[in-house]
C-alpha cells in the first residue's frame, strides 16, 4: 500500500485508542500494533521518512488494515500482547519460547491429592504456577512431602467409604508420610490443616508453619515425649534453613516482579525473577528476536506483559532499570537506585549475565541449536562422506557397559533430523551374557533392539553407529544378518581413541576432517549414548548395591528396603543418616534394626 493509496482510507482511520491489524495480499497478518490515537500512528508508518529499511520493507507488503476500538491505552496495551501471542505475526518482536510450565495442583477433593501437572483444568481444582523449572518445583514438592504428611493414593475417601472401613492403610502410613485418612485415622479438618501449611511452603511464607511446629513441640516436651519433641525440633530447624536459604532480601519487600535485560544484534534477552515475601518464588530468562530494530523500551514492555500472563503474575510492583511506557494503570514501576530492591534489580542482571554466557559456551561446544537448513546440510554431508543411500535423517547409536562383570546393561539413543529423540531412547538389561564379554552384549541388544522393530513396524533407521571397534561391529551385523536386514540398514563402528570408523569388510578406516561439523554430529551422538548408559548403569549398580545390604539384614524387608533406597540411594549415605531419620521413614522397631546393622557393614 503507497501513502497516496493509504490518504483515501485515512479519514475512515478513528481518532481514538486501540489496536491496528495489517495483512498482506494473501490476507496473512503480518503485524499489530497498538496506539493512544489510531489515525496518527497508522499515518505515521506512509508519510514519516524516519523509517529503517525493515519497516520500509513492512509498508510495501501493506494490503489491507483493520482496527479495532478500545476504552483506553492500557486496553490496547493487554490486546495487543495477546493477539501478538496467538498469531505471531511476522513483522512484530518473536518470543522464542514454545514451552508448557508445570503447575502444583491441589486437586477438588476429599483429601485432596497434591501433584504436579502440566494441564491446567478447568475442575474447581487449585492451582499453583505455572513454573520455570520443574527441578526448582519438585524440590519444593519433595521438601512439602518430608515435612507434611499426605496422601498419595487415588483411593475415593468419601465419608461412606471410610466409615464402612472399605480401605486398608499402606506402607506410607507405616514409613510416616500420611497419617491414615483412609481408615479415619486423620479428620477431615486436620488434613485441611496440612494443605494450608503446604500453600504457605509454595508461597515461601513458613513462619505460621514454624509456629505451628513450636506449638507441638512444647506440647510434647511438657508430656515428657521427647523424641516427638525431638523430631519437631529437626523440622524447625530445617523450615529456618529453608527460608534462610530462599530469603535473599529484606521479607518487608513484599510481592514484586524483577526485569531487565540486554540486547546483542537482533536478538533480546529479559530475565524475570518473581519474589514474594522477600523470597525468589521463581527465575526466568527468554529470548526475544526483534524483527523492526525495536529499541530496548519497546521490548521490554511487550516481554513484561508476556511473562507475567504466563506465570500468573499477582504483583502489583514492577521493578525495572530504565523508564517505560507500560499503560497499565494499577501496576507501580520502579526504578530503583539503592537498598534492597536495587539488589534485587543487580542480581536479574546478573541472571541474565549468566543465560547470555551459557549460551555462548555451548556455541563454543557447537551444541546450539542449529536451523532447520544447517542441520539438514551437515546430514548431506555425513551421506556424501560415508557414502550413504540416504541422508540419514534417522540414526541410532548403541553402547554397552559393566563393572568387573557385574549389572551389565546396554543402551541405545536416537537421533532425528540431527536432534535427539528421547521418547526413542531405549535401556537394555543383558540378559544371555554371563561375565564380561562386550561383543555378545552388543549382539543382544542389537538384535533385541531391531527385532522388536520388525514386529511392531516401526522405521528403520538411516545409521546405526556402534560404539566401538571391528569386534562390536562384526557382533551387531550377526544379529543384523539374523533378522534379515542386511542391505537394508548401513552399520558403522567408531572407534573409541582415533574415533576412526569402521565398515563391515572394510581393512582400512575412514577418518573424518577433526573439525568437521559431520564429525562433530557423530561425537555428540557418541557422547549422548555414553552418558545415557553411565547413567542407567550407575543407577542399577547402586540399586544393587543398596538392597543386597538391605537384604542380608534379618527383619527387613523388600519394601523397607526400597524405602530406604528411594530415600538414600547408596550405602554410604545411608550409614550417614541419624537414628531419628530413619525412625521417621521406617519406623522406631526397624530403624533400630537397621541402624545397629549398618554398622558392621
Amino acid at each position: 500500500m503507497t501513502a497516496a493509496e493509504f490518504s483515501l482510507l485515512s479519514k475512515k482511520v478513528p481518532t481514538l485508542p486501540g489496536i491496528y491489524k495489517y495483512y498482506d495480499i494473501s490476507n496473512k497478518l503480518i503485524y499489530v500494533g497498538k496506539a493512544k490515537h489510531l489515525r496518527k500512528r497508522i499515518s505515521s508508518y506512509f508519510y514519516s521518512t524516519q523509517h529503517n529499511r525493515k519497516t520500509i520493507e513492512l509498508v510495501k507488503r501493506i494490503y489491507k488494515i483493520e482496527f479495532t476500538i478500545v476504552n483506553n491505552e492500557q486496553d490496547a496495551f493487554l490486546l495487543e500482547n495477546s493477539l501478538i501471542k496467538e498469531h505471531q505475526p511476522t513483522y512484530n518482536i518473536n518470543l522464542k519460547d514454545d514451552k508448557t510450565y508445570p503447575y502444583v495442583v491441589i486437586k477438588k477433593e476429599a483429601f485432596p491429592r497434591v501433584f504436579l501437572t502440566k494441564k491446567k483444568i478447568n475442575d474447581g481444582s487449585q492451582y499453583f504456577g505455572p513454573y520455570a523449572s520443574v527441578t526448582s518445583v519438585k524440590e519444593v514438592i519433595g521438601f512439602i512431602k518430608e515435612y507434611i504428611p499426605l496422601r498419595t493414593c487415588t483411593l475415593k475417601l468419601t465419608e461412606k467409604n471410610i466409615n464402612s472401613k472399605k480401605f486398608k492403610v499402606c506402607l506410607e502410613y507405616h514409613l510416616g508420610n500420611c497419617k491414615g485418612p483412609c481408615e479415619g485415622l486423620q479428620s477431615l479438618e486436620d488434613y485441611e490443616k496440612n494443605i494450608e501449611q503446604l500453600k504457605d511452603i509454595i508461597k515461601g511464607n513458613v513462619t505460621p508453619i514454624i509456629k505451628e511446629f513450636k506449638k507441638t513441640m512444647n506440647i510434647h516436651a511438657k508430656s515428657m515425649e521427647f523424641e516427638k519433641a525431638a523430631i519437631y525440633q529437626q523440622k524447625i530447624i530445617n523450615l529456618q534453613q529453608y527460608q534462610a536459604k530462599s530469603t535473599v532480601v529484606n521479607t518487608k519487600t513484599g510481592t514484586v516482579d524483577v526485569f531487565s535485560i540486554i540486547e546483542e544484534g537482533n536478538l533480546a534477552f529479559v530475565n524475570y525473577l518473581a519474589v514474594s515475601n522477600g523470597n525468589i518464588i521463581l527465575t526466568k530468562t527468554i529470548t526475544l528476536e526483534k524483527k523492526l530494530d525495536e529499541t530496548k523500551e519497546e521490548i521490554l514492555p511487550f516481554a513484561i506483559a508476556q511473562l507475567r500472563e504466563t506465570f500468573n503474575s499477582q504483583a502489583n510492583e514492577i521493578i525495572i532499570p530504565f523508564k517505560i511506557d507500560f499503560p497499565q494503570q494499577d501496576i507501580k514501576i520502579l526504578i530503583p537506585k539503592a537498598g534492597d530492591k536495587k539488589k534485587l534489580l543487580e542480581l536479574s542482571q546478573k541472571n541474565v549475565d549468566y543465560f547470555i554466557s551459557e549460551l555462548e559456551a555451548k556455541k563454543a561446544l557447537r551444541l546450539e541449536d542449529k536451523s532447520a537448513e544447517e542441520t539438514i546440510a551437515i546430514l548431506h554431508q555425513i551421506q556424501s562422506e560415508l557414502h550413504l543411500k540416504e541422508t540419514p535423517l534417522h540414526i541410532e547409536c548403541f553402547d554397552n557397559s559393566n563393572l568387573h562383570g557385574t549389572n551389565a546393561v546396554g543402551a541405545m539413543v536416537c537421533f532425528k533430523n540431527g536432534e535427539p529423540s528421547k521418547k526413542d531412547y531405549r535401556r537394555f538389561n543383558i540378559k544371555s551374557v554371563v561375565g564380561i564379554d562386550d561383543f555378545a552384549s552388543m549382539k543382544e541388544i542389537v538384535y533385541r533392539r531391531y527385532k522388536r522393530v520388525i514386529e511392531e513396524k516401526q522405521p528403520l533407521p538411516q545409521l546405526i553407529i556402534i560404539d566401538g571397534g571391528k569386534g562390536q561391529l562384526s557382533a551387531a551385523l550377526e544379529s543384523i544378518q539374523t533378522l534379515g536386514l542386511i542391505g537394508k540398514i548401513t552399520l558403522v563402528g567408531l572407534a573409541k581413541n582415533k574415533e576412526e570408523l569402521f565398515f563391515s569388510g572394510d581393512t582400512a578406516s575412514l577418518q573424518l576432517q577433526w573439525s568437521s561439523e559431520s564429525l562433530k554430529l557423530i561425537r555428540r551422538i557418541r557422547d549422548e549414548v555414553h552418558r545415557f548408559g553411565i547413567t542407567f548403569h550407575r543407577n542399577k549398580r547402586s540399586k544393587s548395591a543398596i538392597q543386597h545390604g538391605l537384604n542380608n539384614i534379618p527383619g527387613i524387608g523388600v519394601k523397607i528396603a526400597e524405602a530406604l533406597l528411594k530415600e538414600y540411594k547408596s550405602i554410604k549415605k545411608l550409614k550417614e543418616v541419624d537414628l531419628i531419620a530413619l525412625e521417621k521413614l521406617i519406623g522406631k522397631s526397624k530403624a533400630h534394626i537397621v541402624y545397629n546393622a549398618l554398622q558392621t557393614i
